[in-house]
């Protein structure tokens, strides 16, 4: 009779949200997609600060 409660964790009627951020870390593509592109972005980004702020030759 256990065996068939609905309000039990788990259950058939367990209608439980699972949280964003165990989503996020459940999904391995989306980590190895984000691990490539935020250092990507981010180098991009200090790269483009280090040429602007080199002097204009005279």
């Amino acid at each position: 009779m256990a065996d068939n409660d609905p309000n039990a964790p788990g259950g058939e009627g367990s209608t439980e949200r699972i949280p964003a951020m165990q989503q996020l870390l459940d999904n391995p593509f989306l980590l190895l997609f984000i691990g490539v592109t935020m250092p990507t972005v981010l180098f991009l980004i200090w790269g483009v600060m280090e040429v602007a702020s080199v002097p204009i030759a005279n």
